[in-house]
């Protein structure tokens, strides 16, 4: 028994010795291949498993980005809406951003689709929605263009049918001229540009036929408020009777727009003629104040601003004016406008001046003098620093209505309420079409960063009560789909994409195709429309949404 357990021993003990392999290469061979064998059944799936699903997640993000910038070719087609992306290299850092502000108008518009489809604005928070703007469907209107140019066409499609089947102006409404004309003419001018639809056209028409008798006052000055059926219109009691400076300039792109069409010169005689009454007007300094008599057409004694409620029109006179408002902050040098009353300045600039940056970018190309060129193109990057310490400056890293600047402490928050206004990423956009400057671009992701960590929620997005608590509202502004995201996504665009020398923006960002002069005269237009180039507002703003 014990050599029996001996001998067996012997046995098992010599598969332990290197001696027994060494003399035996097949069965040393055939052992290392079973171990090998063993290791793949047992180790290799799992850690092949987790490789493998490593590089098919990298996999599927590149073929989803590749798949979005795809989209986003096929959607930039070569006719009169965008040219063709062809031959242009693209910063892929650019498409990523563009892709983030598409998703983003996806989130607003399908929030608005669910929540409050018809209504002229979502409000998100309480999921329906509210008639802001007398039942027009604004939001739908003012997002028409948007969908087309970010190439989300079931979207645009969508709503072309609401427009066709459901859209009604005649309505026992009050209706805002200034809001109606930027948003609702404008916004179905720029779909009838884009698209080609003559649905928009033939329905701009019938909102703007019911606009004109607001011209109808003695002066040629529009009266603000008309009512869409019956045509009654008038000024609000607050402004004692006067007609808005803002509003009352700010209508001439659509109308011209309107006749250049339609072949019909009667839009564009209305509007001409209220530029011709306030050049009549118009003092040395090219200041004009927010209110204008209807009646006579004497500037009313109001407060001179570039914010809320007052725009400019004659250009180069206004903008010696302009410069007697321009002041530097202590001690960081911040340049912003001041606001005028009688013979004193008020240190105070609205965030919706900040368009002026955008303003004086674009005006600065028009110099022939290098030097006033310089001048205007430096003095419009200043002022896009502090628009972009407005946002910067704050806990949300959003900005507050109006700034107070104060000797000695810069800036601080005045009104700090926040609704997803587009003014700084407008004039942002500008200078970077003029300028190159990507800086303008990571300014931009900034804000848009900042309105998704901050305003962005399931059912939308919202504004803040408070930009240094974050405290929430309850509206997604129309104008967040129709402007704030609309320039942020052109930010990111190639140039080519609704070109600056094809286009022009209205205040509500709706692009209008430039038509030449010669091509007017060829549509058979009136020669008393044809004699001169008409005057065209270089760029306005509004009061608010």
């Amino acid at each position: 028994m014990a050599r029996s357990r001996l001998v067996t021993g012997h046995r098992i003990w010599k598969y332990f010795t290197p001696a027994y392999y060494l003399g035996m290469t097949m069965r040393l061979a055939l052992l290392f291949i079973l171990f090998l064998s063993v290791s793949m059944v047992v180790w290799d799936p799992q850690t092949r498993g987790r490789d493998h699903e490593f590089e098919v997640s990298k996999l599927n993000k590149q073929v989803l980005r590749l798949q979005l910038m795809l989209g986003d070719v096929k959607s930039v087609k070569e006719d009169a809406t965008v040219r063709t992306l062809k031959n242009v290299k693209e910063d892929p850092v650019d498409a990523e951003r563009r892709q983030r502000v598409k998703e983003a108008m996806i989130h607003a518009w399908s929030s608005y689709e669910k929540y409050a489809w018809g209504k002229d604005e979502l409000q998100p928070q309480t999921k329906d929605g509210v008639d802001s703007f007398g039942g027009l469907g604004a939001t739908i209107i003012d997002a028409l263009d948007t969908l087309y140019i970010m190439g989300l066409h079931e979207q645009f499609q969508k709503a072309r049918e609401w427009i066709a089947t459901s859209l009604d102006f005649d309505k026992d409404y009050d209706a805002s001229m200034f809001e109606t004309t930027i948003r609702v003419v404008g916004g179905l001018l720029s779909s009838y540009d884009l698209s080609g639809d003559k649905l928009f056209l033939e329905k701009a028409k019938d909102i703007a036929d019911r606009l004109l008798p607001a011209w109808d006052t003695p002066s040629g000055i529009p009266y603000n408020i008309i009512n869409l059926r019956h045509g009654n219109a008038h000024n609000a009691r607050w402004a004692g009777g006067d007609s808005n400076l803002a509003e009352s300039g700010t209508e001439q792109l659509e109308f011209i727009a309107l006749s250049q069409r339609t072949g019909d010169p009667k839009y564009q005689q209305k509007v001409e003629k209220v530029i011709s009454v306030l050049n009549k007007n118009y003092p040395a300094d090219g200041l004009l104040p927010v209110y204008i008599n209807p009646d006579t057409a004497k500037p009313s004694y109001s407060t001179i601003t570039f914010g809320g409620l007052g725009d400019r029109d004659m250009w180069e006179k206004s903008m010696n004016g302009l410069l007697s408002l321009v002041k530097k902050s202590t001690p960081s040098s911040f340049t912003y406008i001041c606001e005028k009353s009688g013979g004193s300045l008020t240190h105070k600039m609205d965030e919706l001046a900040c368009f002026s940056p955008g303003m004086l970018a674009l005006g600065s190309s028009g110099y022939d003098d290098s030097a006033e060129a310089k001048k205007f193109l430096t003095l419009a990057e200043e002022l896009a620093w502090t628009c972009y310490n407005f946002y910067e400056s704050t806990p949300t890293k959003l900005a507050g209505e109006n700034y107070v600047f104060n000797s000695g402490s810069d800036m601080s928050v005045g009104a700090s309420s926040n609704i997803l206004r587009p003014e700084t990423v407008e004039s942002l956009f500008y200078l970077w079409r003029l300028t190159g400057n990507k800086t303008y671009q990571d300014w931009g992701w900034n804000i848009f960063e900042a309105f998704e960590k901050n305003s962005r929620i399931e059912t939308g997005y919202v504004g803040l009560k408070d930009v240094n608590t974050g405290v929430k509202d309850n509206k997604m502004q129309s104008f967040f789909l129709a402007e704030t995201l609309k320039y942020l996504y052109l930010l990111f665009s190639p140039t080519t994409v609704i070109p600056l020398d094809e286009w022009a923006f209205n205040t509500e960002a709706h692009p209008l195709k430039i038509v030449p002069w010669k091509d007017q005269v060829n549509r058979g237009q009136s020669n008393s429309v044809q004699q001169r180039k008409p005057t065209i507002t270089l760029r306005q703003r509004r009061f608010g949404g």
